[in-house]
């Protein structure tokens, strides 16, 4: 009989009991982390009062006998802060870390305790991980890097100096150099950019009574663990036990007899964007990566798959307002104001593009200066109507829902929407105008004015809506990027050149 096989390094799978306490003691309330950070930023408030209070009493001292009354004064509150901290899950800590200023951020940082370092590293957003970074020495960051898990390093490999790197890399054993190897090898957006290399496999010629005892061995399954996956002599994927199979069925049962065949795998350098929604289409827990050749070289995890969407949305979010990376909310002036600079030269640009749309119709405005008035209601009205148009279609893109055989018949179904919102707004728009300024005697113009010219814009700003992310798309772009501005220069340059444009033809 083959005993069950075990392809992740030894160990891996095998965690100290003291760690699997602290980790169960971790609070799992989602509001703790909110009470937490309140409760830090009050203590924070204290320290610095306090260490003002000690370092005013303290002049004219000797520097270095005014730096111990300084400590001795602000110890306490130091260490009612590191007690506060210690429980808290890492998730929490760094949630606490991105929420405070640089200054105060340091502080609560020094009091982390260090073999705890790597992992809040790995969940702390990527500018505050850079702050966090620079406070540390080489020694320092070793160490942190040095009690994760080879895909863990990798993540935090790309902010790393490139000798801390190294120097990690020499201390694993070979099976984790070289999973480390092929996790930074990995395109980012891939699976194999995202993939966890802690897994359990079995033979499918043993039997369950065996598999039970073989995972008995371990003190702690991999997290997320909801199967274990079924390889052959060369690693290559069978298919996948269920734990709830294994439970439910006869201890002599062979695992080819109850194993799962029609398994859904993933390939290493597959989109980790589509990997994500086939999680989502089938609620999948976890999904075996197999390389070119089906051997069984990792796995994706709900947790993977969760920090992935959750990245995708925020770069997105980020994108469409026009910023060009993540931004720390305590980052220096200077660096928060050029991160904008980009987008906001181009808006600059288009507003001036504007401004010489509407000083071309001078001579109408003088005329009709009722056009001035009615003017932002027609690019407005359009800009939202074509957001509402554009976030859609970007959801739709994001979901693989738009191909190329539906495309058209979306795309007209958007230009009706917008027919039928432009008749009907701009009809209530336009008689609005019209009962507004009847008493000019301009009002009946200026009503089938604004009508025609918000029915034209909506349809406008819907070509654009639709247009500007599938242009994006096939450049191989984010479509949300800079979205939202396009659009706004379109819907208010277009909108005057229409609007104004129909009032010098029908005020003659």
């Amino acid at each position: 009989m083959t005993e069950p096989i075990q392809p992740s390094p030894p160990g891996r799978e095998s965690v100290d009991l003291d760690a699997m306490q602290a980790s169960a003691a971790y609070p799992r309330d989602p509001e703790d982390a909110q009470r937490a950070l309140n409760e830090v930023q009050d203590l924070l408030a204290r320290y610095q009062v306090v260490r003002e209070q000690a370092r005013h009493e303290s002049e004219g001292l000797a520097p270095d006998r005014r730096v111990l009354v300084e400590q001795v004064a602000v110890a306490q509150h130091l260490e009612h802060l590191r007690t506060r901290l210690d429980p808290l899950h890492p998730a929490d800590v760094a949630y606490i870390l991105e929420a405070l200023p640089r200054d105060h951020r340091l502080v609560v940082w020094d009091l982390i305790k260090a073999e705890r370092d790597g992992e809040i590293l790995v969940e702390v957003s990527d500018s505050v991980r850079e702050t966090l970074i620079a406070s540390m020495d080489r020694d320092e960051l070793v160490a942190a890097a040095g009690t994760l898990d080879p895909d863990d390093i990798a993540e935090l490999a790309e902010d790393l100096p490139d000798d801390v790197v190294e120097q990690v890399r020499r201390q694993l054993d070979p099976e984790e150099r070289e999973q480390l190897r092929a996790a930074m090898s990995y395109p980012e957006a891939s699976v194999g950019g995202w993939m966890d290399f802690d897994l359990v496999t079995v033979r499918e010629d043993v039997t369950l009574e065996v598999v039970l005892r073989y995972l008995r061995r371990f003190d702690k399954l991999p997290q997320h663990t909801d199967q274990v996956f079924v390889v052959d002599r060369r690693d290559v994927l069978q298919g996948a036990l269920p734990l709830d199979r294994l439970l439910v069925s006869e201890p002599e049962t062979l695992v080819q007899d109850v194993m799962q065949r029609d398994v859904l795998s993933l390939q290493a350098l597959d989109e980790a964007a589509d990997a994500a929604q086939a999680f989502e289409r089938y609620d999948l827990s976890s999904a075996p990566v197999v390389d070119a050749r089906g051997r069984l070289i990792g796995r994706l995890t709900i947790s993977e798959v969760v920090d992935l969407i959750r990245e995708q949305n925020e770069t997105e979010v980020l994108s469409a307002a026009g910023l060009r990376e993540e931004e720390d909310l305590f980052a220096s002036i200077w660096n928060s104001a050029r991160n904008r600079w980009l987008w906001l030269a181009i808006n600059l640009c288009t507003a001036f593009f504007a401004s010489r749309v509407i000083g071309a119709f001078e001579g109408t405005i003088e005329k009709v200066v009722a056009l001035a008035a009615l003017m932002p209601i027609v690019a407005g009205i359009a800009g939202n109507s074509g957001n509402q148009t554009m976030t859609l279609f970007i959801r739709s893109l994001a979901l693989g829902q738009v191909t190329t055989s539906n495309a058209i018949r979306l795309v007209r179904k958007e230009l009706v929407i917008a027919l039928l919102n432009g008749a009907v707004w701009g009809g209530i728009a336009g008689a609005f105008a019209w009962w507004l300024y009847s008493d000019s005697g301009q009002g009946l113009t200026l009503g089938l004015t604004m009508m025609l010219a918000m029915v034209l814009n909506m349809l406008l700003a819907a070509m654009i809506a639709m247009a500007v992310p599938m242009a994006l798309q096939k450049l191989d772009r984010d479509p949300a990027l800079g979205s939202s501005v396009l659009l706004t220069f379109t819907t208010d340059s277009m909108g005057f050149f229409i609007f104004l444009g129909l009032a010098t033809l029908f005020f003659r």
